[in-house]
């Protein structure tokens, strides 16, 4: 590891570093190590009212790596948005080895982690997908599963026409699968082998009955106890597979509704994403198997895709050297 002081990046110096495959990889490989052992926490959240807003944050640590990290932001407090900010350690040393602004990262990052729920949970043969939601999340879930399948068509729907529109005007810039902007959330689910939701609604987004028999959905909302992007008929119907085990019950919504209403009980989670990445516990059993991957965001995708940045930052020299006094200075003399 490099002797260097903490790189830190801005937001405009860590767009473009890497590609989507390349994000896909690096969380792929995060998520392995998670179901092999590696340490990650749920997100924490608090609130406040007066004035309003929400303090978000959660870690991990990738052995292999060689580093850990996190991500804290904030949201609210007057401007109503939010800002995203990234340490990166040195998993041996413990050396703080980079401070990223992760607003560009975001979607890629957690584009990744859905893409690999996709590769490992999906048909193979899947070639139709559906896509609720239409804004930056929804673009970094698109870009990132079309490295893992060969999409042809891609169908999205989200309530505002000028926004699905542009969305797929924009995609069909960058993919090969023909985007189209449908009418409704019926129109892009039904015939779908995999369905992506990445909204901030608080009701189900779809029916699902209209899912066929061996589809995929990766849903990408479900951080809070009472916000359920995918109804209890979906859940009930699909073997279910989170991020971290550990926050199902806390704010995996979608589930815990299914729950209330009766129809599973935490008996029903399947198993994490990374023990089914690492061979730990099987993936899809059958084509006609309906699969979820309910992601509320970790550090696993994060630590991957930071260090996975500060790595290509310093192969092109960006970035500001910083430097940050390690913890047996804070009781020197005066």
């Amino acid at each position: 590891m490099t002797d260097d002081g903490t790189l830190f990046l801005t937001s405009e110096e860590c767009a473009g570093l890497a590609t989507p495959e390349e994000y896909v990889r690096a969380v792929r490989e995060g998520y392995r190590q998670r179901g092999e052992g590696a340490p990650a926490a749920p997100r924490t959240k608090l609130t406040n009212e007066d004035p309003p807003g929400m303090l978000t944050g959660y870690t991990a640590i990738l052995p292999e790596t060689g580093a850990m990290g996190g991500y804290m932001y904030a949201a609210g407090f007057g401007d109503r948005d939010a800002r995203f900010v990234q340490p990166v350690f040195d998993a041996d040393s413990g050396a703080l080895i980079a401070l990223l602004d992760g607003a560009s990262i975001n979607p890629f990052k957690t584009g990744a982690a859905g893409a690999v729920g996709v590769d490992a949970l999906a048909r193979t043969d899947a070639t139709t997908l559906a896509v609720i939601g239409s804004g930056a999340q929804a673009r970094g879930q698109l870009r990132a599963c079309a490295t893992v399948r060969n999409f042809e068509t891609v169908n999205v729907y989200s309530p505002t026409t000028e926004n699905r529109e542009t969305f797929a005007a924009e995609m069909n810039e960058h993919l090969d699968a023909a985007v189209a902007a449908v009418a409704s959330s019926d129109a892009a689910v039904e015939g779908a082998d995999v369905v992506i939701t990445a909204t901030s609604a608080s009701e189900p987004v779809f029916d699902g009955e209209l899912l066929e028999d061996g589809a995929h959905v990766t849903a990408m909302g479900q951080y809070h106890p009472e916000k359920h992007e995918l109804d209890a008929t979906t859940v009930e119907r699909a073997k279910y597979v989170p991020d971290l085990r550990e926050r199902v019950m806390n704010d995996a919504g979608s589930f815990i509704n299914a729950v209330e209403e009766g129809v599973v009980s935490e008996d029903d989670v399947h198993a994490e994403l990374g023990a089914v990445v690492a061979g730990e516990a099987p993936g899809r059993e059958s084509d006609d198997e309906i699969t979820v991957f309910d992601s509320g965001g970790t550090g696993i995708e994060t630590v991957a895709a930071g260090y996975l940045v500060y790595e290509k930052a310093r192969e092109e020299g960006l970035g500001t050297e910083l430097a940050f006094a390690p913890g047996s200075q804070a009781l020197t003399g005066e």
